[in-house]
């Protein structure tokens, strides 16, 4: 949670480099996610956090153009 928290922090800087820092940190917060959720048989929250994954690297591929 804490990393999602920084990631959110960081998004809204109007430096590029901060916003892809923002990014790759989310993309770890989806991947640690999944792991808590998958040991906790959280089915429902593994794939919101799929999707989000997508919503991720979608904002990611739009702030490296």
């Amino acid at each position: 949670m804490v990393v999602t928290v920084i990631s959110a922090w960081f998004i809204g800087s109007q430096q590029r480099r901060r916003r892809r820092v923002a990014f790759w940190a989310f993309i770890l917060s989806n991947a640690l996610w999944v792991a808590w959720g998958w040991h906790a048989n959280a089915f429902g929250l593994i794939v919101l956090e799929c999707i989000l994954l997508g919503m991720n690297v979608r904002g990611f591929r739009k702030n490296w153009a």
